[in-house]
């Protein structure tokens, strides 16, 4: 259970942890860059490693929510639908790459995922 602990959390990191660093450091510093194509091959590919990570958060969630016998929590379902939004929204950012109000959902939702993680794990 430690393995599937580990994934989980080593999972949200780079989820959230590469938002951050996009949002922090990568965009500020591409800001005034002419060549916007570098920006959008970065985002586009850190857009697929989302999706890897959201695959093994899922993947590594249902046994936490198995050992922990959290299936009736309603913390856990609030979560699950909020990871379901999170993907969607990033599947439509990856589509639509213009709309960047989608880019600070995608962030403030996986802030709110991370804080009921924590609320479920104590």
């Amino acid at each position: 259970m430690l393995l599937v602990r580990y994934l989980h959390l080593l999972a949200m990191a780079f989820f959230v942890g590469g938002q951050l660093f996009l949002v922090a450091a990568v965009l500020p510093s591409l800001r005034g860059d002419p060549d916007r194509e570098r920006l959008r091959a970065i985002a586009r590919r850190f857009g697929w490693g989302t999706l890897i990570a959201i695959a093994v958060l899922v993947g590594t969630g249902i046994p936490l929510a198995s050992r922990f016998n959290q299936w009736d929590s309603s913390t856990l379902h609030f979560k699950l639908a909020l990871v379901v939004a999170v993907a969607a929204l990033v599947i439509w950012h990856m589509r639509r790459p213009a709309q960047h109000v989608l880019e600070g959902v995608v962030l403030v939702g996986s802030l709110v995922i991370v804080w009921l993680g924590l609320s479920l794990a104590h």
